[in-house]
């Protein structure tokens, strides 16, 4: 498996939260709910998460690039 790198664009994120209740040690919110990343390289047992919270995102915020 290879190495995750999750970027978020904090300009398109609409505050939805989809992200933080998918994958809480990787997204947090501020408190006007705009996304926070907590933790940009994933060990690879959350890497499924990550991936289905940028699934999730409706404004297509989150960026998952993976190399092998």
């Amino acid at each position: 498996m290879g190495a995750l790198k999750v970027t978020v664009d904090p300009e398109k994120c609409i505050g939805a939260g989809q992200c933080v209740l998918r994958a809480p040690r990787i997204f947090d919110q501020r408190e006007d709910g705009i996304v926070i990343l907590l933790d940009d390289s994933p060990a690879p047992e959350l890497h499924a998460a990550a991936h289905k919270a940028a699934d999730l995102c409706p404004s297509q915020a989150i960026t998952i690039e993976e190399s092998t």
